[in-house]
């Protein structure tokens, strides 16, 4: 794929949506954080259920820490693998007590030495949180990515270093959360929606069902 589309479908991306957001429900940096530890193999809806009753009674390290493991469980109890996310949750806020004064750190080393944060939770919280120009490379990124030919490569690290490599900086910011809503509602799994996909034309999917855009034009 050439600048000039890469160009264009974020374009297109940015005039549907100029001002893109996760999903997910939170106030603070520490609430995404904690959000984004318990999506992994979640949905967003089902995280936000769970962070609904969560957050009211305990939205800091400390107020965590003070619920108890077995408190915690109780509110998280209806996400997968919540045992483990409830452990790794606890441990990371005795860090943050301990070292970040009850803060979450800005920087990547320090985000990805927390339990249950890896470089795609690293990436959500420095792009989402603190506006860096990270992308978080999940299944609907690496879907879309390479089924479009915007970035292709084997693995998520792969596909972030060509995406970071490969947009335009205008557009790098909001990057990650054009294409996540992307790949969750319109450039689907199993049927990708190409007949109401806005950039169907751009795209250089071999299997698409339609090339004709359906709603906005290139600038």
């Amino acid at each position: 794929m050439n600048r000039a589309k890469r160009q264009a479908i974020f374009e297109r991306l940015r005039s549907a949506n100029p001002s893109p957001t996760t999903e997910l429900e939170y106030s603070t940096p520490f609430e995404l954080l904690i959000a984004v530890i318990l999506s992994a193999q979640a949905t967003d809806v089902g995280v936000n259920k769970a962070t609904r009753r969560l957050f009211p009674v305990a939205r800091t390290p400390r107020a965590i820490l003070d619920l108890g493991l077995e408190g915690l469980k109780d509110h998280i109890r209806t996400i997968g693998l919540f045992n483990s996310k409830a452990k790794n949750i606890m441990a990371t806020c005795r860090i943050l007590v301990a070292e970040y004064g009850g803060e979450v750190p800005r920087e990547r080393a320090a985000l990805e030495a927390l339990p249950g944060v890896g470089r795609k939770t690293a990436n959500v919280v420095l792009n989402t949180a603190f506006g860096e120009p990270t992308i978080a490379v999940d299944t609907h990124i690496f879907r879309v990515a390479n089924r479009t030919r915007l970035a292709r490569g084997k693995t998520p690290l792969a596909v972030e270093k060509a995406l970071l490599r490969l947009i335009p900086r205008e557009f790098l910011k909001d990057a990650h959360h054009w294409l996540i809503l992307h790949g969750r509602y319109v450039c689907k799994a199993r049927r990708p929606e190409c007949e109401r996909c806005i950039i169907a034309d751009l795209c250089e999917y071999p299997g698409r069902t339609s090339t004709e855009p359906s709603a906005l034009p290139v600038k």
